[in-house]
């Protein structure tokens, strides 16, 4: 457990970065507003009430108990299974603690603001990707982390 402690700090460290941006985009941009930066990147400010890609955001607000126990869940059972991973296998632990600060960092927005804060706008002439945050990107690099970790045990 002593070694695992340093997988939960890094966690902590990266739910603090996901905060802290959604704190400056939330105290400096108005929501549905953006800043452009160039061609291809703005930071704009967005409220999704629902999952990835606004998957259920058009609801009557029950998505937001159904998302935040699914997020409460996930944070619980990688907890379980980061304490019970090997010390020595570094890749599956810190896909799984990145994994984690991006669950808690939205389930985080969930509970308390009712939505999640997005806010990076990737885009290029007509085409728009969906808006998202640090802690989608920091799911999305923790999955293909312990996809790798699993297929570079095989």
């Amino acid at each position: 457990m002593t070694k695992v402690k340093y997988y939960f700090l890094l966690s902590l460290l990266l739910v603090l970065l996901d905060q802290v941006t959604k704190l400056l985009v939330y105290g400096y941009i108005k929501p549905n507003n953006s800043i452009i930066i160039n061609d291809f990147f703005s930071l704009t400010h967005v409220h999704n009430y629902g999952a990835a890609f606004s998957f259920l955001a058009d609801q009557s607000g029950w998505q937001r108990y159904l998302l935040s126990g699914i997020s409460m869940i996930a944070s619980i059972a990688i907890v379980i299974w980061m304490r019970r991973i090997e010390v020595d296998q570094v890749l599956k632990l810190s896909a799984l603690s990145i994994l984690l600060a991006g669950a808690v960092g939205n389930l985080i927005d969930r509970f308390f603001l009712g939505f999640v804060i997005d806010f990076i706008d990737l885009h290029y002439q007509t085409f728009y990707w969906p808006i998202f945050n640090v802690a989608d990107i920091l799911i999305s690099i923790g999955v293909v982390l312990l996809i790798f970790s699993d297929l570079k045990k095989s």
